[in-house]
């Protein structure tokens, strides 16, 4: 697999995603999660999906339950949840595993791609999140630390790249 492109998923309502739909648009792609510490990013990452879609921006959140059972709902749930409770209106993905032998293919690439810190492939927490340019590579890898409005900077230069 050579660019972000090269990937498909389902979305939370459970139909192929073909990734290769969002040719030429910068992408923020986030591992999430709807009890956790960090679970009020959603609010940010909304802010921002509204603030620089019409400028090429996706921002796509994958649920996973990785990391301290954080996201045990069903896809429906999460769905609910995220709308109901923050307004998510990007795209959401079906429930996947990000780490492991069962990460889904696009979640290996991306660490594969932009290694964590020392070199680590593994995703840490949730909220970690990935910013990819308009040619579908990897720009920046973000810790869940991150607040979706610290990465504005990197967003308007990727979005200013053609």
């Amino acid at each position: 697999m050579s660019s972000i492109y090269d990937f498909e998923a389902l979305s939370i309502d459970g139909k192929p995603a073909q990734l290769s739909t969002q040719r030429g648009k910068v992408l923020l792609i986030v591992n999430t999660a709807s009890e956790c510490g960090f679970t009020p990013q959603f609010a940010g990452l909304e802010t921002l999906w509204k603030e620089y879609a019409d400028k090429g921006l996706v921002v796509v959140g994958f649920p996973s339950n990785q990391f301290g059972g954080q996201d045990p709902g069903s896809n429906d749930q999460i769905a609910s949840f995220c709308q109901l409770n923050y307004g998510v209106s990007f795209p959401m993905m079906s429930k996947v595993e990000v780490n492991g032998a069962h990460a889904h293919p696009l979640w290996k690439w991306l660490t594969a791609q932009a290694p964590g810190i020392l070199g680590s492939k593994a995703i840490k927490w949730n909220f970690t999140k990935f910013l990819v340019g308009r040619d579908g590579q990897v720009l920046k890898r973000y810790a869940p630390t991150d607040k979706p409005e610290s990465l504005k900077k990197d967003i308007e230069a990727a979005l200013a790249a053609k």
